[in-house]
């Protein structure tokens, strides 16, 4: 071989950057571990607590923690692209998830874990198209791809702490009624990227290329800002005037916190009915108007009202005195009683327990066990779930005093496809019991995800918890009424039936497979141009 091909071969073929290799790796794997910890600031409960603006986190670092690992990852080579990536989803999902350690710091840490997973392959390709052009768009792409795998696999998923969900009532907000969840999370991490891209173009003495790069990053959340959003702003067939409910939502509260109140079963109904009769005095006294329709929360009655004549009767009885129908949240055996179905029971004042929606995707470990057989022999406090939960298979939307409600129970509202289907109805219900993970950041952050709910879907959304944190939410996503935890609570506001129809809720779940193929896109484009490059340098040289 000449010098002349030497030299030819080492000007042609690909070479790694410098900085992937060891003496300089250390510091971008802790700026992995930086970027994780600064997105965790980003969702709610913010830094001022949860009294002093707690339903939001400091929303901006959400892109700039995605531009830190960017930057981070830029250039690595795969395998340590998914180190970094495991990295920053560890320092991310660790202090995201605490509200798990009321069941075991071992759930707490082994899902912080297993989600973290999910960085891994995401952030080997972020560094495999890091060198390609257009990256920035590649890697907002992929970040809507991992976001897809993990709320899908395994188990049905778990797409908690979505990029979207810290993004409640900011500019990207909007991005919602375009394209659902995944358009939002797509949008904030362009930003991100594009933030990256300039500073590299800063560094690289591209002025010009990074000030374009800012001015891309700053017109997306500009763009946010100006999307129409509201009854008709997005498609919609709007709401005729004075179509309107009064609604009441009680938060009975329970005995204490913890898994202890599970233990308490006969407290919490008698609770949510004492409660209920506080309304119904309110109104017999003027002092609310008569609500068309009442919500209780998950597990309100953990005793089976159709088996269990007391509970049957004292339910019934405060319906008739509050005389509206009342959404009851309740546990009920199957028909031959070897399984539980968590329902949203439409209770009738004249007719009684009538529709009902039994939740469909129960929660792994804590509402049914996988794999028990083996499992349980292996840890015994898996035993506190004596029976698995049935899961639901009807629609999600009941007709009450001929207004259609839209049920969706506990951490099905992180889900796009349940909250989608019970959209259909003219408001939405999220029927939640949060008190075994009372005072964490838990409650707050499915708060946020309901708020977004009602910007995507231009829908009322009624939360109703046990013991907090319940709320009436307007359809542009701000708060009409939120109680504090562990305090009993009734609020009654008027609030508009829509019926409009949002782009996000004709697209369906297209908009998140397109953008997910965006980033698929992009690492194939990167393994074509690398082939490319390895096949035809070396000819060229000879």
């Amino acid at each position: 071989m000449t010098q002349e091909t030497v030299t030819a071969e080492s000007r042609e073929a690909p070479r790694e950057p410098q900085a992937a290799g060891g003496p300089r790796r250390a510091p971008r794997i802790a700026l992995c571990a930086a970027a994780g910890l600064i997105m965790y600031l980003a969702f709610p409960p913010n830094v001022l607590g949860p009294d002093e603006g707690g339903a939001t986190g400091i929303w901006p670092l959400a892109p700039v923690g995605v531009a830190l690992l960017a930057l981070a990852l830029r250039g690595l080579r795969p395998w340590a692209g998914a180190l970094g990536g495991l990295v920053c989803g560890l320092f991310f999902f660790v202090p995201v998830l605490p509200g798990l350690r009321p069941i075991g710091t071992d759930v707490w840490l082994g899902l912080s874990l297993t989600e973290a997973l999910y960085f891994a392959p995401m952030g080997a390709a972020m560094a495999y198209v890091s060198k390609t052009r257009l990256w920035p768009l590649w890697v907002a792409g992929l970040w809507v791809a991992q976001e897809l795998v993990r709320g899908r696999v395994p188990l049905g998923g778990f797409p908690w702490a979505r990029l979207a969900f810290s993004q409640t009532d900011t500019p990207y907000t909007a991005f919602a009624a375009l394209g659902g969840a995944p358009l939002v999370s797509f949008a904030t991490a362009l930003t991100g990227t594009l933030l990256a891209f300039a500073v590299l173009a800063a560094a690289a003495k591209g002025l010009r290329t990074a000030a374009l790069a800012v001015a891309g990053a700053l017109a997306v959340p500009l763009v946010g800002l100006g999307v129409p959003t509201g009854s008709g702003g997005t498609g919609g067939s709007g709401t005729a005037a004075g179509e309107s409910a009064t609604v009441a939502v009680i938060q009975g509260n329970v005995p204490r916190s913890g898994m202890d109140f599970l233990g308490q079963r006969q407290a919490v109904l008698n609770n949510h009915i004492a409660r209920t009769r506080e309304l119904a005095a309110q109104v017999k006294a003027g002092e609310v108007p008569q609500p068309d329709l009442v919500v209780w929360p998950e597990n309100a009655s953990d005793l089976d009202p159709y088996n269990d004549p007391e509970a049957r009767a004292l339910i019934d009885a405060v319906v008739k005195e509050v005389g509206a129908p009342v959404l009851v949240g309740a546990l009920t055996s199957t028909p031959d009683g070897t399984m539980v179905e968590n329902r949203g029971i439409a209770w009738d004042p004249e007719t009684g327990p009538g529709e009902y929606y039994t939740k469909r995707h129960p929660v792994p470990f804590g509402e049914y066990i996988p794999f028990r057989g083996v499992l349980t022999k292996i840890i015994s406090r898996l035993d506190r779930v004596p029976r698995d939960f049935a899961r639901g298979t009807q629609d999600n939307t009941l007709v009450m005093d001929g207004v259609p409600v839209g049920d969706v129970i506990c951490f099905e509202v992180a889900y796009d496809g349940i909250v989608r289907d019970a959209a259909e109805a003219r408001i939405l219900v999220v029927q939640t019991n949060n008190a075994t993970y009372g005072h964490t950041s838990l409650p707050w952050q499915q708060l946020a995800m309901s708020r977004l709910r009602a910007v995507e879907h231009d829908r009322t959304v009624l939360v109703a918890a046990t013991s907090g944190i319940s709320a009436i939410v307007a359809p542009d996503g701000t708060l009409i009424d939120r109680s504090r935890e562990f305090t009993p609570d009734v609020q009654v506001a008027s609030v508009p039936l829509r019926t409009s129809v949002t782009i996000s809720d004709r697209l369906g779940g297209l908009p998140e497979w397109l953008l997910a193929l965006v980033g698929v896109a992009g690492v194939g484009l990167a393994l074509t141009a690398r082939r490319r490059a390895s096949r035809t340098g070396p000819g060229e040289a000879a």
